[in-house]
Parts: C-alpha cells; sequence; structure tokens
C-alpha cells in the first residue's frame, strides 16, 4: 500500500516535539554546568520550582478554571512521580558516565515506547518501527565511540530510560483528557517537592550553592523544563507516543549542534552520519499506510 503523510493536524503537534528536542538538546550545557555546585537532587529541586512558577502566570492569563486544576492533579501527581524517577536517576548518572553514552543508553526510549504501546493496546505502523530503528542506530553511532564499558553510572541512566518511557506513556494517557498546561504544572511541583526533600535529606546544598548556579538553573528551570516539558505535554494530547520518541530522541544531535556552535566543539563525519540516520529515522516515522 502507498505511504502518505500524516495528518496536518498532529504534524503541528510533531512540530512543538521538535522545537522541545531542540531545547533539552542546547539545555545540555546548563545541565552540567549546574552541577558543578550542586548535587543532582538539589539541581532538579531548583529547575523543576523554577520551571513550576514560571506556569502560573500563564495558567492565570488563561484563567484557568478550579475545575480544570482539580482534574490534573491526579494525572499531574501520576506524572510527577515517574518523572522524578527518572531526572533523578539520569542526573545521578551523568556524574559517573559520558555525555555520549548518557544520550544513548537514554535514547533507547526509542525502542522502548513502540513496544510499551503495542503491549498496552496501541497500534505502532510499520513504518514508525522502521523509523525507530533507523533512530536508534543514529543515536548510537553519534553518541558512543572507542570501548564499550559498563559503570554504575550507565546502569543509573539505563533504569532512567525505562521512566522516560512510562513518562511518555502517562502523558499520552492524560495529556488529551485534561488541562495539558495544568497538569504541567503539577508534575513540576511535584517532582520539585520531592527532590527538594531528597537533597535537604542527603545534600545539604546552602543558600550560596544555588547562588553560584543560578545561570544554569535559569536556563533548565524556564526553557528545559517550563518551555519544552510543556511543550511535550501539548503536543503528547495529539502526538501518537512512539513518532513522538522519535522526535524527542533529536535532542542528541541537538546537543552534538549545540557544543558545535557554542563550544567550538567539531562534529566530524561520524556524527554527523549518525544526526542524518536519525533525521531520516523522524522523516520515515511520519509515514503511515493509506487506509
Amino acid at each position: 500500500m502507498a505511504n502518505r503523510p500524516i495528518a496536518s493536524t498532529e504534524v503541528q503537534y510533531e512540530a512543538l516535539l521538535l522545537i522541545t528536542a531542540a531545547i533539552w538538546g542546547t539545555g545540555f550545557v546548563a545541565q552540567r554546568l549546574g552541577m558543578q555546585s550542586l548535587g543532582p537532587f538539589s539541581y532538579n529541586f531548583a529547575r523543576f520550582a523554577l520551571g513550576a512558577l514560571a506556569l502560573l502566570p500563564l495558567i492565570a492569563y488563561r484563567k484557568t478554571s478550579t475545575d480544570a486544576i482539580r482534574a490534573a492533579l491526579i494525572p499531574g501527581i501520576a506524572a510527577g512521580l515517574v518523572l522524578t524517577i527518572a531526572a533523578a536517576l539520569q542526573q545521578s548518572g551523568l556524574q559517573y558516565t559520558t555525555a555520549g553514552k548518557a544520550g544513548f543508553i537514554t535514547g533507547l526510549y526509542v525502542v522502548l515506547v513502540p513496544v510499551a504501546a503495542m503491549f498496552l493496546g496501541r497500534k505502532t505502523p510499520l513504518a514508525t518501527w522502521i523509523g525507530a530503528l533507523c533512530a536508534l542506530v543514529g543515536l548510537y553511532i553519534l553518541s558512543v565511540s572507542g570501548a564499550v564499558e559498563i559503570n554504575r553510572g550507565d546502569v543509573y541512566v539505563f533504569i532512567s530510560a525505562f521512566f522516560w518511557t512510562a513518562h511518555i506513556l502517562v502523558l499520552d494517557r492524560f495529556a488529551s483528557r485534561v488541562d495539558p498546561i495544568a497538569l504541567a504544572c503539577v508534575q513540576f511541583a511535584v517532582t520539585s517537592l520531592l527532590c527538594g526533600a531528597v537533597a535537604t535529606a542527603i545534600e545539604g546544598p546552602s543558600f550560596n550553592d544555588f547562588v553560584v548556579s543560578a545561570m544554569p538553573i535559569a536556563y533548565g528551570g524556564v526553557f528545559s523544563i517550563g518551555i519544552a516539558y510543556t511543550l511535550q505535554a501539548v503536543a503528547q494530547s495529539k502526538a501518537h507516543p512512539s513518532r513522538a520518541s522519535i522526535i524527542m530522541s533529536l535532542e542528541s544531535p541537538f546537543a552534538v549542534l549545540a557544543g558545535f556552535l557554542f563550544l567550538s566543539e567539531r562534529m566530524g563525519a561520524r556524527e554527523l552520519f549518525g544526526c542524518a540516520l536519525m533525521l531520516t529515522g523522524m522523516i520515515v516515522a511520519q509515514l503511515r499506510p493509506r487506509t
């Protein structure tokens, strides 16, 4: 059968996911800088708190009703619990493993999401599977070079990939049923509170530690959390979870591009080929059989 592009409405929402991937990719530098003076839970506490606060004016401007906020509480708490575990594992793992390996291991949700969606009764087209495979191979080529070794950071990030998968599926289930902005705000607040409790117990950050990391926190909170995660919640109210995971995996090539533009890091033929494969995977995943 012939292939056709997906509906224009879905394309618009998936464009939001592409913007999300770009913000996450460029925000990786801020995430690394924030860890220079703060522990992983302290940094997550600060950036998710700022992300939640950044949405309050938007909620007020949209005159979101009390009923809409109340309806988003349970889904937001569920998403926040999963997000807390995923973000904590990934952030902790980055202390022990390289950025490239962490990017590849996290990107395993490209394969995990369509598998999980299949078991949950969501039909995944063949083109999406092919696109996921292209994206996964491209992500490996882009992120991993030299000998493959496993350390505890790799294990943390590997486990986090399952929770990123769960987070995508939780949003896929609830984002179309409740106000996505309220949902995003609740999940950020939950994640911040939980990370803050752990940070207080085991990291004991000082006020000066947060001051030193003010700029990385600001970027991570306003852009990576407040804007990008909100766009994810809004977009997943319409986008298929498997294609969403592929598009969001483009975070990795965007990170490479950001390093090239802002940190003078060079991209070789291997990295460019990996980026090309990931873009190919995204394009292929946009095709589905004609009905």
